[in-house]
């Protein structure tokens, strides 16, 4: 199947990205887990398109939304009690990532370019953001 880029191979795309926390879970094993952040996916605006990677427990969803690309997604997931955070893509790294269990975090980590192999909850990738996301962000990272 072919794509149409609306860019040039050439030119860089903005990327930004958010990542979504929820505490919503049909499964009854994620009830230990902090209320308000039992699940978590990644948004992404490449400057003309909206991309979500949402990994669930049965299968992994990754969507380009139909939408503006001025279209504010992360205040739409807000408003429908979402917590949506700003978070830096970090693309400098010279190792791979650790081997780590697969789980929303780590699908989350992986797209990122997060590499705390102590970040393994929703909360805790939260807390890592609130921390250092604004720090990394403001060194372009």
């Amino acid at each position: 199947m072919m794509f149409a880029r609306t860019q040039p191979f050439s030119a860089p795309l903005q990327e930004k990205a958010w990542v979504v926390f929820s505490g919503k879970s049909d499964w009854p094993w994620l009830k230990f887990l902090r209320p308000g952040f039992r699940h978590c996916f990644v948004i992404v605006h490449d400057g003309t398109r909206w991309l979500s990677l949402d990994p669930l427990l049965q299968h992994t969803e990754m969507k380009v939304h139909d939408v503006p690309p001025d279209f504010d997604l992360p205040g739409w997931l807000a408003a429908r009690g979402n917590r949506v955070m700003p978070a830096p893509l970090y693309r400098g790294h010279k190792k791979p990532a650790p081997p780590m269990v697969f789980t929303c975090v780590e699908a989350v980590k992986r797209v990122l370019g997060l590499h705390r192999w102590t970040v393994l909850t929703p909360w805790q990738l939260y807390r890592h953001l609130t921390r250092h996301g604004a720090a990394l962000a403001a060194q372009g990272v």
